[in-house]
């Protein structure tokens, strides 16, 4: 449409609503005088009104596509076992809990202002530059190639299937697995995952990077069988190396397994979005656009995320929501009024802004009206609705449903229960009377909503999130996924005997039974709990006593159920993930010529909470060399000394010693018997 015609189409609306102001009225009552109201009405108004929402709903939305970066919560707790929350996206909200047992040093949630993603990257070219927005550097468990960090996102609900992305950076000398949980409580696929490819933040070239130097070339390669993104060939320590990605589904939880191979290793992760707008118009077929019309806005998972009425003009907006598909408006009709086509519509926000107009029109006698409860007299809303099997409405969100033109004599109004759902009653007979204009509005269909199945996992007494439950009966299963807390609930299963199941997650060990058999009947099951551990992990380093690190140097680990052997590597360097409650001692075998200074052998105790001993080191030192004894002994009477040179044998004493030697025991010779000599006298006296 150009510039000039808009205001032809301001001048047809106002026109139209001039008209509609100073022409009597035909809708004194709806249903005594709807016939003569449509007789009156003349076919050139009825043109002139659809052309003007014809014309309205052709005008291009007032907003833009707008982008945003997630906001962190500061991190909280200590090594081993962090903990934040992150929100990603504001309409529908959607937030996450973080749980990480990474090791503590240079961890945190970090502001933006000297590494960040530019324009000039991929995701930056989508989503914007995140210049001085935060992202969240987190570790390994331990620095060692067995200990990997586990980090779970536990989404409040599950995110949209598009419209956000997630981003790993500074993947280099080190590896990240990544394992994510649709709402189905099914892992997710690669291609589900929906890796975008890898690029470095820090290349040559790259318009509006920071200021770190990097390679175009070193980016991080994706294993799709694996789910594992792995850093360049060599692990060599470097900067920029990332990947992102843009799953295709909507997920439940995201986990990170994160493992250094070399040097010191550090990874970054960012969030962001993308939200398009929802415009339309709600249309009176006879009187033209209705302001004050009540709107609402569903998301994928059937959760109400917006509200709002038709303004003057009918026009309303739903701005700034996360551009996915499976958004659904829904209309509430004007009392005496009903929708032409249906009450709700599809929105896909995928690709572009969407447009979802409505038009309705007056009730035509009889109408027939109803709703549906559950057995607490709540609505339930999207519950199937019939009239003798042809005519199908849908309950709105006060579980109230409507039928317009209902012809006269018996009927059968059926209601199909959504799952979870019985009734005792699904027939309801209706008879509309001969000449009746009188609206019917039948007794409320009352479900009876099936009970749940609820229950816990926890480690050390913390609720653990994002693992994946089952429950199986008769050959059918249904999934749950934990929440921040540890819970999870089965809502409204059918009775049947079960058995409930949980997989354990990377990270953790159970304690105990993984699976437990129930029977659901009439009333909730709860307190279906089950108990896992935290792996523990162990490094530590093999120095000399001058702080040289000593490769090659075995350490044998001990438990209950055996032993095993670990080498140190050039740098000195052990460790050991992966590790069970119990008790381990770690012994050094000090190479050939070495000696062990301090304890040769070490004691860790690894309980549920999964701990983490990273300075489990031992020291090395030259083991003393005693000289070998001299053959020549002088204590043996058939080896004469030697004198030749003036050297004793084994007293280290020259010639001119010994004369002096000689003689100071002559003059204590004489001394012994002078005092001899005087003793006898004194005696004789």
């Amino acid at each position: 449409m150009g510039d000039e015609d808009i205001p032809l189409a301001g001048r047809m609306r106002t026109d139209a609503a001039r008209s509609a102001r100073f022409r009597p009225s035909t809708r004194a009552a709806i249903y005594r005088y709807a016939d003569r109201m449509r007789a009156a009405k003349s076919g050139i108004l009825a043109g002139a009104i659809v052309l003007v929402a014809a014309l309205v709903s052709a005008i291009p939305a007032a907003a833009a596509t707008t982008t945003a970066w997630a906001t962190w919560q500061p991190l909280a707790g200590a090594s081993g076992a962090y903990t934040t929350s992150v929100q990603i996206a504001a309409q529908p909200a959607m937030t996450a809990t973080m749980t990480s047992d990474s090791r503590s040093g240079q961890v945190g949630v970090v502001s933006g202002a000297t590494t960040w993603l530019s324009q000039g990257t991929p995701v930056g070219a989508k989503y914007g530059t995140s210049l001085n927005q935060p992202y969240l550097n987190l570790r390994p468990k331990a620095d060692n190639a067995t200990s990997p960090s586990t980090t779970t996102y536990s989404f409040a609900t599950p995110t949209p299937a598009s419209g956000w992305t997630f981003v790993l950076g500074d993947i280099d000398a080190d590896a990240v697995r990544i394992q994510a949980i649709g709402a189905n409580g099914q892992a997710l696929t690669a291609a589900q995952l929906g890796f975008n490819g890898g690029f470095n933040y820090c290349a040559p070239g790259v318009v509006g990077k920071p200021s770190c130097t990097g390679d175009a070339a070193d980016v991080p390669t994706w294993d799709a069988a694996t789910l594992t993104l792995t850093g360049n060939a060599g692990a060599v320590d470097t900067s920029g190396a990332s990947a992102w990605f843009e799953p295709s589904v909507p997920v439940s939880s995201l986990t990170f397994s994160f493992t250094r191979r070399a040097g010191f290793p550090v990874y970054q992760t960012w969030f962001a979005s993308i939200a398009r707008d929802i415009t339309g118009t709600v249309v009176d077929e006879a009187d033209g656009p209705l302001d004050g019309v009540a709107l609402s806005l569903t998301d994928g998972n059937g959760t109400v995320v917006g509200t709002t009425t038709t303004a003057a003009g009918g026009t309303y907006s739903f701005p700034g929501f996360v551009a996915s598909d499976g958004y659904t408006v829904r209309v509430t009709p004007p009392a005496g009024k009903i929708t032409t086509g249906a009450v709700t519509a599809a929105v896909d926000l995928t690709t572009a802004d969407a447009v979802a107009d409505f038009t309705v029109r007056d009730i035509v006698p009889v109408a027939v009206s109803g709703r549906v409860v559950d057995g607490n007299g709540d609505p339930v809303p999207g519950v199937t609705v019939s009239v003798d099997g042809t005519t199908t409405t849908t309950t709105d969100a006060d579980g109230t449903y409507l039928f317009d033109e209902v012809a006269v004599g018996p009927h059968t109004v059926v209601i199909t229960p959504p799952p979870g759902y019985s009734t005792t009653d699904p027939t309801e007979p209706l008879v509309v009377p001969d000449g009746s204009e009188v609206p019917i509005t039948l007794a409320d269909f009352v479900l009876v909503e099936n009970p749940d199945l609820s229950g816990s996992v926890r480690a050390n007494g913390t609720g653990v999130p994002g693992v994946t439950v089952t429950a199986s009966a008769g050959g059918d299963t249904v999934t749950a996924v934990t929440d921040a807390s540890g819970g999870y609930r089965f809502p409204r299963l059918p009775a049947g005997d079960y058995v409930v199941e949980v997989t354990p997650p990377s990270g953790y060990a159970p304690v105990g039974a993984t699976s437990q058999n129930e029977t659901v009947a009439s009333a909730d099951v709860t307190g279906v709990d089950f108990e896992l551990a935290r792996f523990g992990a162990l490094a530590g380093v093999v120095r000399t006593d001058d702080g040289t690190p000593v490769g090659g140097v075995v350490i044998t680990v001990g438990t209950d159920e055996g032993t095993q052997q670990l080498t140190t590597d050039a740098d000195g360097g052990y460790g050991l993930g992966e590790l069970s409650p119990g008790t381990y001692t770690l012994t050094v075998t000090p190479p050939s010529g070495t000696t062990v200074v301090g304890p040769a052998t070490l004691t860790v105790v690894v309980t549920a909470a999964g701990e983490t001993f990273v300075d489990q080191d031992f020291t090395l030192a030259e083991a003393v060399v005693v000289p070998p004894t001299d053959p020549t002994d002088p204590d043996d009477p058939d080896v004469p000394p030697t004198t030749g040179g003036g050297q004793l044998p084994g007293t280290g004493l020259g010639s001119e010693t010994f004369v002096w030697a000689g003689v100071g025991g002559a003059v204590l010779v004489l001394g012994v018997v002078l005092f001899l000599v005087a003793r006898r006298r004194a005696h004789r006296d």
